[in-house]
């Protein structure tokens, strides 16, 4: 959930961001058959198995638009719904719940989508030491919905943004002339607090990597024999991460290595939404 501040200052923009972007003027199909303020209700139904997550996004939606709507929610964010289980009952104008039900769904659908493809992935980690991040692949605007989605879903946070810490990717790498340049040109620019982590491709820039002092190495895109030769290399002297193309499916058949970390941009990509649905509208 997120705090009153954060959700001031952070969050609101975004969702009335969202709301005018589908209301530019006025609600044409609303106001046709809906002139004047009635009061009615709407229950929001699971079509589909997930894990929850959005509900305050959710609420918030309809309540910028009303702060007298009114909720009676049965689960919060995390929770474990299934198809068919009635999640809760929103009450308040009937315009209100009629211009808000799409952009709210949207913000749920796309949240819940994510925790509950993350939560199916955390869960092939079980057993083992190995964290399950998150990347910067996200949906423009919607990154803070979207990372918090993954961490309802059991998975963890990499970095927010380009201010929250040091990763030289491939690109730094060459703009510097060279992994040990690179590291040491961050070493000197970046506060002491900020670790250090650089992407590897190959062995030679692992050993590189190690040897200026990474405090993290990512392996990129290696297929698990080379992955297993940058750990022998590595033997402690650094974090390590792997990434590069990892899905769910991919999990089982990296699990067995010993790092620290895995990061999956599928997390936040490919996350199918999970089906949600507001019926049974009717006047009270």
């Amino acid at each position: 959930m997120f705090d009153p501040v954060t959700l001031k200052l952070n969050v609101d923009p975004l969702i009335l961001g969202a709301l005018k972007e589908d209301i530019t003027s006025e609600d044409v199909s609303t106001n046709a058959v809906m002139p004047t303020a009635t009061m009615g209700q709407v229950d929001l139904i699971a079509k589909e198995d997930g894990i929850l997550c959005g509900l305050q996004v959710f609420e918030r939606t309809f309540g910028l638009l009303d702060e007298t709507t009114s909720f009676d929610m049965h689960y919060e964010d995390g929770d474990s719904v299934k198809n068919g289980d009635l999640i809760g009952t929103i009450t308040g104008d009937i315009r209100v719940l009629l211009c808000g039900e799409r952009t709210a769904l949207n913000y749920l659908q796309r949240m819940s989508g994510i925790a509950t493809y993350a939560h199916a992935t955390a869960a092939l980690l079980e057993g083992t030491e190995i964290k399950l991040l998150d990347t910067r692949k996200t949906t423009p605007n919607n990154r803070i919905f979207e990372k918090y989605a993954v961490r309802t879903g059991s998975g963890n946070n990499h970095r927010y943004n380009l201010s929250d810490g040091v990763l030289l990717k491939d690109n730094h790498i060459g703009a510097a002339g060279g992994v040990k340049e690179a590291v040491t040109m961050a070493k000197a620019y970046a506060p002491f607090v900020r670790k250090i982590e650089v992407e590897t491709e190959t062995l030679k820039q692992v050993q590189e990597a190690v040897d200026a002092g990474a405090d993290i190495i990512m392996l990129d895109n290696m297929d698990h024999d080379t992955m297993q030769q940058a750990i022998d290399i590595i033997s402690g002297r650094a974090l390590i991460e792997i990434s590069g193309n990892v899905t769910k499916e991919k999990i089982d058949g990296i699990k067995d290595l010993k790092v620290n970390f895995i990061s999956s941009g599928a997390l936040t990509h490919s996350a199918p939404i999970m089906d949600l649905s507001l019926k049974h509208l009717h006047a009270i």
